[in-house]
């Protein structure tokens, strides 16, 4: 049996994104990370394509199809070698979204869902607050209910696509301490008393906008609730299960590019009489860290396949997929960097410049130390 079970519709969809990453983004790529943005027609564009509703239902523009397709998109959307254009359009159609697409009302999607798929709508997520990161049952920001609407309080940081989002998939405290306090509301940001703060500056994904967000006595109709209230939590961790296979994709597809760069100037590159790709020292610590690449998207695709099947370990694999390719990243780009020499500190090098934030992977979506509880609970049982 070939793996992964990919078809001819798999082949076709990939030279299509393919296209569109050459067209559309490897040409604005560095501008874009330089300027720490991409234009907002990105994503209409993106959503002409159908690629921001890839596994939505078709009802709602969607495309109704599976992970696979989400790996691929990621995949070679990452050939244009922008981590920031990358994210900023999976907060759209992976993560902001998808929790809509499975808790929502009709009347939440049509208002949306449906224009977040056709790009016509920028989304975002609020999850993440200053006192309470991947703890996200000790989020503080509030929503009480009053008569037909809430009041929401509170701020998030670290949110992509905060600085140009037309709503915010907002996690909300609206009863006891806890997870069974937590709700999930639709938070328009035209909404009075919503304000961007600051635009934070990172160390990685440069073209992913990204902020701070405060909500001050913001009314948002309580039929922008998504599902039911105080059920928001096991929502939340459902939809991270997507989120982190979506980062091991992206990090995979990220040493990829690092390695085929490095792979390129290692044939080039003279010194004392041959090249870099000849010397055994490179040759073999090359050869290893291709080894651990290829376990890396192995790992996975399984964790892919258990996701597309329904398998009750696909929670299990995707926290292994993630931790195994945030931390290989970790190694696998100072290791590339190194055998650059002093162009390895140049930041006209794309190597050089991947190495800015290595720990990046390793925190986003629930940190190394996260995913290894996670795994140990699933396999060890509780401490």
């Amino acid at each position: 049996m070939a793996f992964p079970p990919l078809t001819e519709e798999h082949r076709l969809f990939r030279d299509s994104v393919r296209v569109f990453a050459e067209r559309e983004i490897a040409p604005h790529a560095e501008q874009w990370e330089r300027a720490q943005a991409f234009p907002r027609e990105l994503f209409r564009k993106a959503g002409a394509q159908g690629y921001l509703g890839v596994r939505f239902d078709p009802a709602y523009g969607g495309s109704g199809l599976d992970y696979w397709y989400t790996g691929i998109l990621i995949e070679e959307l990452m050939r244009a070698r922008s981590v920031g254009v990358v994210v900023g359009l999976m907060v759209q159609c992976e993560i902001a979204t998808a929790v809509i697409h499975a808790y929502g009302s009709e009347d939440l999607k049509r208002e949306w869902l449906v224009p977040a798929i056709k790009g016509e709508r920028v989304a975002a997520l609020g999850i993440t607050e200053p006192g309470a990161g991947s703890n996200v049952a000790g989020l503080r920001t509030s929503a009480r209910r009053e008569g037909d609407i809430y009041i929401v309080n509170g701020s998030k940081t670290f949110i992509t696509n905060g600085t140009i989002a037309d709503f915010v998939t907002l996690a909300v405290r609206t009863g006891e301490s806890g997870p069974r306090g937590i709700s999930v509301l639709v938070v328009p940001t035209d909404t009075p008393g919503f304000t961007v703060g600051r635009t934070l500056r990172k160390v990685m994904a440069h073209a992913s906008e990204t902020a701070e967000l405060f909500f001050e006595n913001c009314h948002v109709p309580a039929r922008n609730l998504v599902g039911a209230e105080g059920q928001g939590f096991p929502a939340i961790m459902k939809l991270f299960q997507g989120e982190r296979l979506v980062l091991a994709y992206i990090a995979d597809s990220f040493m990829r590019e690092i390695l085929e760069a490095t792979l390129a100037y290692a044939r080039d590159r003279e010194v004392f009489g041959s090249t870099l790709a000849t010397m055994p020292v490179w040759r073999h610590r090359l050869a290893d860290v291709m080894t651990e690449l290829e376990a890396s998207r192995l790992l996975t695709y399984y964790a892919t396949d258990l996701l597309c099947t329904g398998d009750p370990a696909a929670d299990t694999y995707v926290s292994m997929a993630k931790l195994y390719a945030s931390e290989l990243f970790k190694r696998l780009a100072p290791e590339c960097d190194q055998l650059l020499g002093g162009y390895g500190c140049m930041e006209e090098y794309f190597v050089a410049r991947a190495t800015g934030g290595i720990s990046g992977f390793a925190i986003g979506a629930g940190t190394s130390e996260i995913m290894r509880e996670i795994i140990a609970r699933q396999r060890i049982g509780r401490a």
